[in-house]
């Protein structure tokens, strides 16, 4: 079947994340048959590579879960687009790696086709970043292209990203005395105003331009309804180029909020994106895509962490991920897949 088809048969696989063994084992007995691919599974992860001694090796990776339904199964195809439960984030894509993998027996660049499990869950559940643990020799490439949808456009890098819960403190009292204490809900105001006055950077990478943002995304205080709060806690959100690691994300933080505690929540690193690399050119090239910066965070971000430069190139809007009218373009899963073999093929 042509990828238009293949994408609403993998739509109509459930696999929500936590149920992604059904299909994991379908893709697997799918890819297992074909002799240029060695085929190797870890929990509910595929792993399909060609051992041809190439000059290069590129990582071709999408995950197989979706968010939970929204009444939007099974896939329905109409008026030239494939609509249902994962289409756009990333079953398409997923469709394109798949009749890639079966079907380009003789790259010339070695080829590890990657179907993970867990990615719209916790990191911690993340089937990439388990093979990265337990299998880092698996994902040893020159260039990997994540299948997220990205319009068919390049999408390069990512930005790293980072929450931090900042605390204003104050003194508990009777609010029938508030005099007597200290508001921190009021103290907290200053957090908000040291954010509105905040100028974000705008970062050049590789011609890039990775718009870096800082913003309160939650604020939480208050013991009860007659009592004068003593902590009201900011949680921020920063957004950062994937110049700036973790360490001076946490850094600068620290130096815009100086007078406050602040506490870090979680965070996870950028991706350069790598272009200057000939396996990045060479892919820029082939799919004659529009090349922009990823304002956002993927898990290229793993590739880059392994010394891996990476880019998201996928069918599918990703503004329309996780909706309840997520569709794909049926045309967007064909370029993708002609462009992808012209490169693997070139």
């Amino acid at each position: 079947m042509d990828g238009p088809a293949l994408t609403a048969a993998l739509v109509d696989v459930f696999s929500v994340s936590g149920s992604e063994r059904t299909l994991a084992t379908l893709v697997e007995e799918a890819l297992t048959p074909w002799p240029h691919l060695d085929v190797r599974r870890d929990g509910d992860a595929v792993v399909a590579s060609t051992q041809l001694g190439r000059a290069e090796r590129v990582v071709i990776a999408g995950h197989l879960d979706t968010v939970p339904d929204a009444g939007n199964l099974p896939a329905r195809r109409e008026g030239g687009r494939v609509h249902g439960l994962g289409a756009c984030d990333m079953k398409g894509g997923v469709a394109v790696a798949l009749r890639l993998a079966a079907t380009v027996t003789e790259p010339t660049r070695d080829v590890t086709y990657v179907f993970y499990d867990g990615e719209e869950v916790d990191e911690t559940r993340n089937g990439l970043k388990r093979i990265g643990d337990a299998h880092p020799e698996w994902l040893v490439a020159d260039f990997a292209v994540l299948m997220e949808p990205s319009g068919a456009a390049v999408e390069a890098g990512c930005q790293g990203t980072m929450r931090v819960d900042v605390t204003a403190g104050g003194v508990r009292a009777h609010s029938a005395r508030s005099w007597m204490g200290v508001n921190a809900i009021h103290a907290a105001a200053e957090i908000l105003q040291r954010l509105r006055e905040y100028v974000p950077r705008v970062v050049d990478v590789d011609g890039l331009e990775y718009r870096e943002g800082l913003n309160a995304v939650g604020i939480r205080g208050g013991v009860a309804g007659n009592v004068i709060p003593d902590e009201c806690v900011v949680t921020v959100n920063y957004r950062f180029a994937p110049t700036r690691g973790i360490d001076q994300a946490e850094a600068h933080l620290r130096e815009v909020f100086d007078e406050w505690r602040v506490t870090p929540v979680d965070a996870a690193g950028g991706a350069l994106p790598g272009l200057d690399r000939p396996a990045a050119a060479a892919f820029v090239e082939a799919t004659g895509a529009p090349v922009r910066p990823k304002l956002g965070w993927t898990d290229v971000s793993r590739f880059s962490a392994l010394g891996v430069p990476a880019v998201n190139y996928g069918p599918g809007d990703p503004s329309l991920a996780h909706t309840r009218d997520e569709f794909v373009e049926e045309a967007q899963v064909l370029a993708c897949e002609e462009h992808l073999r012209a490169w693997l093929t070139a």
